[in-house]
């Protein structure tokens, strides 16, 4: 029986360190340029990016011109661009362990509200560390489906800054249409 309560005690252990997710999110204004760091422990790890150009600084400008993304790994290569976007997802693999770079550019005269998303995905294998055999599958699953919840919230973080722009695209033709 002592072998099972500190089976147990691991199991909650682990459950808990699982549900400790390195992510960040952020909703900032951008005059020209804006650079976020994050650093990514692990070569293998999934990166998952996303942002939503909100709102223009002025209630009466309106622009599809969209902002530029580029990422670079810690020797300063680029990763990943996204050019001239109000919103872009995607995720890439990181080749290079350390602290990544995430700049914005906006080449518009206004502010721009933009919402930001950064998620590090990590799957970790236990069964080089427990003593059964049988905790290895288990340790797996619970991890896959700590990540798939995560990138569920991900998804839905997303839209609901994409149902924002519309609100006030939507808002601001109607202001439009009064006048």
């Amino acid at each position: 029986m002592e072998g099972l309560g500190w089976r147990a005690s691991c199991l909650l252990v682990l459950c808990a360190v699982l549900f400790l997710r390195p992510a960040a999110g952020i909703r900032f204004v951008i005059d020209r340029e804006e650079c976020f760091s994050h650093n990514v422990e692990y070569e293998g790890d999934t990166v998952h990016v996303s942002f939503v150009v909100i709102k223009a600084d002025t209630p009466w400008h309106y622009s599809e011109e969209g902002v530029d993304l580029v990422v670079k790994d810690p020797n300063g290569a680029q990763v990943r661009d996204s050019r001239d976007k109000t919103s872009d997802k995607f995720e890439f693999i990181v080749q290079k362990r350390g602290v990544h770079r995430f700049c914005f550019t906006n080449k518009s005269p206004y502010h721009e509200t933009i919402d930001f998303d950064v998620h590090v995905g990590h799957f970790s294998y236990f069964d080089q560390h427990a003593k059964d055999e049988h905790f290895a599958p288990l340790f797996e699953q619970i991890a896959k489906l700590d990540e798939a919840l995560y990138n569920i919230q991900f998804e839905q973080h997303w839209l609901e800054a994409q149902t924002d722009r519309q609100a006030i695209y939507e808002r601001k033709h109607e202001q439009e249409g009064s006048t």
